[in-house]
């Protein structure tokens, strides 16, 4: 009698210890479960679709040395020098395409024609009114990067010439320019994307920017710089990226920087632009 006893409690305590491991089993379940998920839900915040199919992606603030230990290029100044972003912004994945410009626009002025193809020989003026009739259309403000945001997002955290390292031996992976191109725009997002899922972000075109152009970078750290008030001379657009058209390689650095006239009657093929979504 004593044994079953015995026997019973053995039992009773070997389904306890059972029922203890389905529990912790089923605890650990739902814990993966609800970290996975809310994994998910910070993927998803970290890139977003609008109602055009722009997508675009989160870009936290923070500092970074923008220009260049090896000096400018064309006359202009790469002089390194600290810069500070103090907000978050979203920046297009891609090159704003001819099919989601012409749904703002109802227009394509691009010399090399395809849907997927990024828009070119646009004008500043279009590219800023662009932003301005999707901000209407969404109720959120859009806009062009500003130099240092533009760069900042290019570089991705890396502190090399490309983002890819210190040399270009890598740039038929990254970039459509002079040398790989056959003259011509091709499809957004073909290329590697830079670390931080930015495609053609140094190639295919190059990108307006909100600044006014001028040569020199002044002196000191900067936070959240926006460029002079006045341009130099004709010169009133600070350009970044490559393009299609260049040769060197050197242009598909992010510091990589020049100054054009954006004369509004001007259509240039080798131009085109990505935008910025402001963090709500």
């Amino acid at each position: 009698m004593k044994h079953q006893t015995n026997l019973s409690k053995r039992v009773s305590i070997h389904f306890l210890f059972v029922l203890a491991l389905i529990f912790l089993n089923c605890s650990s379940n739902a814990t993966v479960s609800e970290s996975t998920n809310k994994t998910e839900f910070v993927d998803q915040e970290q890139e977003i679709t609008n109602s055009i199919g722009m997508k675009f992606r989160l870009i936290k603030a923070g500092s970074f040395i923008m220009g260049t230990k090896y000096g400018g290029v064309e006359g202009t100044d790469d002089t390194t020098h600290q810069v500070t972003l103090t907000k978050d912004y979203y920046i297009g994945a891609y090159l704003v395409t001819q099919t989601q410009f012409e749904s703002i626009m109802g227009e394509n002025p691009s010399h090399f024609k395809g849907p997927n193809h990024p828009v070119d020989g646009v004008t500043r003026q279009e590219a800023n009114e662009f932003c301005r009739r999707l901000s209407v259309k969404e109720g959120i403000t859009y806009r062009l990067p500003y130099e240092a945001e533009w760069e900042y997002a290019a570089k991705a955290g890396t502190t090399t010439e490309y983002y890819w390292g210190d040399s270009f031996d890598k740039v038929d992976e990254y970039e459509w320019y002079g040398g790989n191109s056959s003259n011509q725009t091709h499809p957004v997002g073909q290329k590697k994307p830079n670390p931080w899922r930015l495609y053609d972000i140094c190639g295919n075109l190059e990108e307006y920017t909100l600044d006014n152009y001028y040569p020199k970078f002044s002196p000191g750290p900067h936070v959240d710089p926006k460029g002079p008030a006045k341009p130099w001379g004709t010169l009133d657009t600070t350009m970044k990226s490559g393009n299609y058209r260049w040769p060197y390689p050197t242009h598909s650095r992010p510091a990589h920087r020049h100054g054009v006239y954006a004369d509004p009657n001007d259509r240039v093929p080798t131009i085109g632009f990505r935008v910025v979504r402001e963090v709500e």
